[in-house]
């Protein structure tokens, strides 16, 4: 049992080695001192007692053969188990020794004595003996008392506690496996499923049963289910995300293909289709270099660890827009005040307002205005890209975060991928801020950079 115990290091085995270990040497223990606590309570009791034949010897003189047969008659002695030896030194007496029944014969071996137990000595064929002695008017007594009934009870506790010891080291096993399946039946069985799902390789949303007790248990399968939700959630956007991605890079293909082959068909008998298919694939190779660009922007921004430092985020707004106003066709109108420095990535903030001035430029007429503001508050800063622009419908805007996500009055009709507020919203949740969106009364949108001081 105890080999098969150590092989197997389940929860169960373990309980019940820690267990058995444990409750022995605790029960053994107990045993010791309880055998050693009524050792000594009986040792002492008998020496009590002989303390009291001792003292009811000196008060008798015993100086002849009826002083010692007095004592003895008035005497509660029991002389099978004690025995009693008096020795007179005085002048003018006849008998100088007297001895109890028996103690003649006692004393023909000597009694060894017990090291470390004052007045405790042992006789081969008797046993041990308490001896104890007393001296009173030249007259000398000495009392050696058997403790044979006291080793008796002595035994009858060393037994009782053994027995109790082998009667919980057979019960305990039962009880403790019994506990042991109460505490890790919940475990085995969220062990026996997360097995199931890691077989499926997260392709479901199957959860962990969530027993209501243990409590541990409990909160590790929630712990355990809020995982799978948010792993299920990963590995289905970044399907989503080949799958767009494939599909985003399928049309120019498609398109640049078949121009290729329109050039092959018909380039020497129609010579001024060439500028055109020309004209098609360059736009077209073009649309994909950005659409790359988008998704090793967005790589990036995954897998980006930002290091912050100080600057002055006024001053990086006013570059940006300086830059984007070289570009845009609409006027670019900045309500930024001076000197508003902050903590952060400034790379990484630059990039989401770049992002958010091209895409109002984008979806706004080129006779609108753009603004770009800064404000500073209490515990935060908001900077504020608004334009004039076509708007963004209320079905739209919980998934205009959402990667290759285009509206439907958008999509064919202005050129983009999908992946620019996608990378926004990226880079904004590393930078702990928030990134919203909110109409432009009468006309366009608003988007807000709420950084967190």
């Amino acid at each position: 049992m105890q080999t098969h115990l150590k092989k197997n290091q389940n929860s169960d085995s373990i309980m019940l080695r820690s267990f058995l270990l444990l409750l022995t040497v605790v029960i053994v223990g107990f045993s010791i001192i309880t055998s050693v606590a009524v050792g000594h309570q009986l040792l002492e009791t008998s020496r009590t007692t002989s303390n009291n034949i001792i003292k009811s010897l000196k008060r008798t003189v015993i100086d002849s053969d009826h002083d010692w047969k007095q004592w003895r008659f008035n005497s509660l002695l029991d002389t099978s188990t004690s025995y009693v030896r008096v020795r007179n030194t005085r002048r003018h007496i006849t008998t100088q020794n007297y001895y109890s029944p028996g103690t003649r014969s006692l004393l023909k071996i000597k009694p060894q004595k017990i090291f470390f137990i004052h007045g405790l000595y042992y006789r081969p064929h008797v046993g041990f003996l308490l001896y104890n002695t007393g001296h009173a008017k030249g007259i000398s007594y000495g009392l050696w008392t058997k403790l044979n009934s006291q080793l008796e009870i002595l035994e009858r506790v060393i037994i009782i506690t053994a027995v109790v010891l082998v009667l919980i080291l057979l019960t305990l096993p039962l009880y403790i496996r019994v506990i042991a399946q109460r505490l890790t039946g919940p475990l085995s069985q969220l062990t026996k499923t997360a097995e199931t799902i890691s077989i499926k390789k997260i392709q479901t949303v199957d959860k962990l049963p969530v027993p209501e007790t243990p409590t541990e248990v409990k909160n590790l399968a929630l712990s355990f289910n809020r995982l799978l939700t948010n792993l299920y959630s990963k590995t289905k956007k970044e399907k989503d995300f080949v799958a767009n991605a494939a599909h985003e890079l399928r049309t120019p293909i498609a398109t640049i293909r078949s121009h290729v082959q329109l050039i092959k068909r018909h380039g020497r008998d129609h010579p001024e289709i060439v500028q055109d298919s020309l004209h098609y694939i360059y736009k077209e190779s073009e649309q994909m270099s950005i659409l790359i660009d988008d998704l090793l922007a967005l790589s990036r921004a995954d897998k980006m660890t930002l290091i912050y430092h100080n600057y002055d985020l006024s001053a990086s707004l006013q570059q940006i827009a300086q830059e984007i106003a070289q570009l845009a066709p609409q006027k670019i109108i900045t309500r930024i005040p001076a000197q508003v420095k902050i903590t952060g990535h400034s790379k990484s903030i630059s990039q989401i307002i770049i992002i958010l001035l091209t895409n109002a430029s984008k979806y706004s007429a080129k006779d609108s205005v753009i603004e770009l503001s800064l404000k500073k508050e209490a515990d935060q800063i908001i900077i504020q890209v608004a334009d004039h622009g076509i708007g963004i419908a209320a079905q739209d805007k919980k998934h205009i975060f959402e990667r290759f996500y285009r509206a439907s009055d958008v999509r064919g009709t202005i050129a983009g991928t999908g992946l620019g507020l996608a990378i926004a919203q990226q880079l904004s949740l590393l930078n702990h801020s928030q990134l919203i969106v909110e109409d432009n009364h009468p006309q366009g949108s608003i988007f807000s950079l709420i950084l967190n001081l």
